[in-house]
């Protein structure tokens, strides 16, 4: 029966085998019987036992070398076994036995209540050893749920960070993400002396468009704009933001402010190239937009605020200028 514990009878007599299933006889556990080791040796490769009951003296393969053999095995190696012998008590022969790997000696004729008493204590101890390898099993499969459930939280954290520095949107940089950001490289540049440049984008006329188009279109537009700004960037560090409504912004490290305005010029044309129709753009007819740019070498009496402020006060010039250009401001 399926959880009934089973007990693995040795001895080459059959009468012995006879005797000993009638003194186990109401044990709650199944009874098997072999009459040599080496049937001993294969049924416990097909079976699980609670405990082994060997008689000593068989042969071919005497109860020692099976108990050797079986402690040997990998599936065998921790299973509980009795020898019952015939042989003198002498202690020699007792502690070969026990070298054997034997966890005990039951001496021929069988007392019936010293047999039962052994085998209930070591059924017991089978039945516990069941209980501890299910609570294992239970516990490791917690463990594993637990181990899934941390890499979910983790996931999960990990995503609602990513959004809540993330414009949901463009799917650019958000303002908290690029301040973050310009803060380290800010130190990172004041360390090096490298130079730290910015370029704040602004789409030109962008109320007269969502008033023209709604907003709807609005936002496609939006889109549309931040894939071109942040197709330009090549290197992992630069970084592209929407700054606030129409206006974006981007950061590169290590840039001087030759190169930021090479960059500048490039999206200017990439935008001016995606033709979205503008009907409030004057004559171009299309979607523009102004770029100021702004670089410098960190030193103790700036701050970040300094080079955000001058890129801005760039774009407006930009705007001033008659919009759809870039117009760079030098801070040293």
């Amino acid at each position: 029966m399926p959880g009934t514990p089973k007990i693995l009878i040795v001895d080459d007599q059959p009468a012995n085998l006879l005797a000993m299933q009638a003194l186990l006889d109401g044990v709650d556990a199944e009874l098997i019987t072999v009459s040599s080791g080496q049937e001993a040796l294969a049924m416990a490769l097909e079976h699980e036992f609670a405990v082994v009951l060997l008689d000593v003296q068989m042969p071919e393969m005497d109860g020692f070398e099976t108990a050797s053999l079986l402690r040997g095995m990998k599936q065998t190696r921790n299973l509980p076994i009795i020898f019952v012998t015939a042989i003198n008590k002498e202690d020699e022969h007792i502690f070969k036995g026990y070298d054997a790997g034997a966890v005990d000696y039951l001496f021929k004729p069988v007392n019936p209540v010293i047999l039962r008493s052994k085998i209930d204590i070591f059924l017991k101890i089978h039945h516990q050893q069941k209980l501890l390898e299910k609570k294992t099993r239970q516990l490791d499969q917690k463990v594993v749920e637990l181990l899934s459930l941390k890499v979910q939280l983790e996931k999960a954290n990990s995503q609602l960070s990513d959004l809540s520095r993330t414009d949901a949107l463009t799917g650019l940089a958000n303002r908290r993400q690029f301040e973050e950001a310009l803060a380290a490289e800010w130190r990172r540049a004041m360390r090096s002396q490298h130079s730290l440049a910015l370029v704040m984008a602004d789409i030109d006329s962008f109320k007269a468009f969502n008033d023209t188009y709604g907003h709807l279109e609005g936002d496609e537009c939006l889109k549309k704009i931040a894939a071109a700004l942040n197709h330009q960037l090549m290197r992992p560090s630069d970084l592209a933001a929407r700054f606030g409504g129409e206006e974006f912004i981007i950061l590169l490290p290590g840039t001087d402010l030759e190169g930021a305005g090479h960059l500048a010029e490039a999206i200017r044309r990439d935008v001016e190239n995606l033709a979205i129709t503008h009907a409030g753009a004057g004559a171009s007819g299309r979607v523009t937009m102004s770029f100021g740019i702004s670089a410098l070498i960190p030193r103790s009496e700036l701050t970040e605020i300094d080079l955000i402020n001058t890129a801005d006060r760039a774009m407006y010039l930009a705007k001033e200028g008659g919009r759809n250009r870039c117009v760079v401001l030098n801070m040293d």
